[in-house]
């Protein structure tokens, strides 16, 4: 017993909730032939939330249409960023719709897996997801990134020409957008991390975004300028002495020190090669940086209360949904 009992403590934890309980029950049992899983199901959504707080669930799969509502696993998932944020979660998708896949990102999804694949392959995917990668496909990941490539650029100037941030706030941003946790910005800059957390507030008024994601969504263009190596130079590396070009060696240097806009521009310096081998590393820096995103993200929804949280999604939605309309999933 003793024994078992340590086995079933090595193995990932997976609690299932498909659209309907025979759904769940069939997913669970081809889930079940992989011996490293440990694998349960729930029966209601109130159930899962109820699970995920007592017990050590590693990785939700979770349907995006739950109980008669298309958008039900959205809100779950979105719930328990909140109030469980070590339980990583997996969206099953009835639909492969630009739509879906951005509200499945958006939601804290750190995988998404369409009803088209192969279930066989949703073992693979809740492994990946448990090891803090981010499980999409090449389609799935084009349009996360889409989207990030038409943020408009961000300006530090209000229309007078003012600054808009003082040079403590612009010192927060450049180290927000290195990737750094707010207790390594408080130890760079010889800060309190309840300091750090109010200029991150203050930027988040005077930038017009809500959360940490959306801010470094806005930085990709500038720090792009600031570092001379943008999206319009990363298309003309195209050489095939790109190890000696000057920009894409500081680049590299700051992708693997963790920017993520250095990994972001990076990944497009690789894209734009006409050779295989370098789109493989070139996706390899795009899903590096999504997940530190995501990341960074978890860590702000943790220092936010529930309201705090909705808000902020409310506040996003707003101003996505004028830029990329979002569609209800049907």
């Amino acid at each position: 017993m003793e024994s078992s009992a340590l086995e079933n403590n090595r193995r990932v934890c997976v609690l299932v909730l498909d659209s309907s309980l025979m759904h769940t029950q069939l997913v669970a049992d081809v889930m079940r032939r992989d011996r490293g899983l440990n694998v349960l199901i729930s029966e209601s959504a109130q159930a899962v939330k109820a699970t995920a707080m007592d017990r050590a669930i590693n990785v939700l799969v979770i349907s995006s249409n739950l109980e008669g509502q298309a958008q039900r696993g959205f809100e779950i998932v979105r719930e328990l960023r909140g109030s469980s944020p070590g339980t990583r979660c997996v969206l099953l998708l009835d639909s492969s719709s630009p739509e879906c896949i951005l509200e499945a990102f958006r939601a804290g999804a750190r995988g998404v897996f369409s009803r088209f694949e192969s279930v066989e392959k949703l073992s693979k995917c809740v492994r990946c997801v448990h090891e803090g990668q981010i499980w999409a496909s090449s389609q799935q990941l084009q349009v996360a990134l889409d989207v990030l490539a038409s943020v408009p650029t961000f300006n530090a100037l209000d229309a007078k020409g003012m600054n808009l941030l003082s040079k403590r706030e612009t010192d927060i941003v450049q180290c927000v957008a290195g990737g750094l946790t707010n207790r390594e910005i408080a130890d760079r800059l010889h800060l309190s991390q309840h300091t750090v957390k109010n200029y991150i507030f203050r930027i988040f008024n005077k930038l017009g975004v809500s959360n940490r994601v959306e801010l470094l969504f806005l930085t990709v263009s500038q720090s792009s300028n600031a570092k001379d190596v943008s999206n319009s130079n990363a298309k003309r590396a195209v050489e095939p002495s790109l190890q000696y070009n000057a920009p894409f060696l500081e680049c590299q240097r700051a992708a693997q020190e963790g920017s993520v806009t250095a990994q972001l521009l990076l990944a497009e310096m690789y894209r734009t090669r006409n050779n295989p081998e370098d789109h493989i590393v070139a996706r390899k820096w795009n899903l590096i940086a999504i997940a530190m995103m995501l990341d960074a993200d978890q860590e702000l929804s943790e220092t936010m209360s529930r309201e705090q949280l909705i808000e902020a999604e409310r506040m996003a939605d707003d101003w996505l949904k004028k830029k990329h309309p979002i569609r209800v999933c049907v």
